[in-house]
C-alpha cells in the first residue's frame, strides 16, 4: 500500500449539497479500489491562477489515502469524466 493525495477542484456553481456528493464520489472511489482514507482537507472556495472553462474560481479538497498501486489509474480514468471536476491531481506521497 502506497500513500496518495488526491487534490479535486470542482465547479463553483454547483449548490453545498451536490459539492458535498462529488467530494463523497471521490471518497467513495478510494474505498472502491482498496484504498483507505486518511485526512480530508476542505480548502472550501478559491480563485484560480489561471481560468479554466472560463471560470476563474473553484472549490478545492485535499484528500491523503493509502491505497494500493493500481488504484490512482483507475479512479483517474472516473474522475476524467465526472461533469464537475475542472480539475484533477494524483500525486503519491514518499513517507
Amino acid at each position: 500500500m502506497n500513500k496518495y493525495e488526491l487534490a479535486l477542484v470542482l465547479s463553483p456553481v454547483i449548490d453545498d449539497e451536490a459539492r458535498a456528493e462529488e467530494f463523497k464520489k471521490a471518497t467513495d472511489l478510494i474505498e472502491r479500489f482498496g484504498g483507505k482514507v486518511e485526512k480530508v482537507d476542505d480548502w472550501g472556495k478559491r480563485r484560480l491562477a489561471y481560468e479554466i472553462q472560463k471560470v476563474n474560481e473553484g472549490f478545492f479538497s485535499f484528500t491523503t489515502f493509502e491505497a494500493p498501486a493500481t488504484a490512482p489509474a483507475e479512479m483517474e480514468s472516473r474522475l476524467r469524466i465526472m461533469e464537475n471536476v475542472l480539475r484533477y491531481l494524483i500525486t503519491r506521497k514518499d513517507v
